[in-house]
């Protein structure tokens, strides 16, 4: 992940975040696998000399969950739904008590020989709850970079979301990707 040396501003402008929730149970064919923005958040990544990143850290606000689409299910989604299954989730992941989540990463490792991927450490904190993570990096075109990692969040006190009396249940892991350009010499917003 060689971009030039200096801070790096992230955001939703021209970055993006996605949560992606898979479903389980006896009735898993009456819910949907859901693809949730993000669309309030903020980030400062710090590179090195070397072009390397030094650090990173994210706020997300935890408010602004927004169903993209649902897969699967009896029936397609309606705006309704998706409204919905948004005050759910902020419900679930407990918005009002703890209104922002943050991921602050001090490492990264280059893989195979080549500093356009490899594994980002950090921390996530979710819920007030601090767990190590590790996103997945590549990159997928000059400057743009794509990563991924999946969160568990029974690990940060959250009880998965069932219905139907526990016979639809949402994965305890979800899926974090996050898509990041820095094709601009500053990132487009860096300085």
């Amino acid at each position: 992940m060689a971009v030039h040396a200096g801070q790096h501003r992230l955001g939703p402008d021209r970055d993006r975040i996605t949560l992606r929730t898979y479903r389980e149970g006896l009735a898993s064919t009456a819910g949907h696998d859901l693809t949730i923005g993000v669309s309030r958040w903020t980030g400062e990544m710090t590179t090195g000399d070397d072009g390397i990143p030094t650090a990173l850290d994210v706020t997300i606000d935890m408010h602004s969950l927004t169903v993209v689409s649902g897969s699967g299910g009896v029936k397609p989604l309606s705006d309704r739904d998706r409204r919905e299954i948004a005050v759910t989730a902020r419900k679930v992941l407990g918005a009002d008590a703890h209104p922002q989540a943050t991921f602050a990463a001090k490492s990264f490792e280059p893989s195979g020989g080549t500093a356009s991927s490899g594994t980002m450490s950090g921390t996530f904190t979710l819920r007030g709850v601090t767990k190590p993570v590790h996103l997945q990096v590549s990159e997928t075109s000059p400057g743009r970079y794509h990563a991924a990692t999946s969160i568990v969040q029974t690990e940060h006190g959250i009880k998965p979301y069932t219905g139907f009396f526990g016979a639809l249940k949402v994965r305890n892991s979800v899926d974090v990707e996050v898509d990041v350009d820095l094709s601009a010499p500053d990132g487009g917003q860096g300085s």
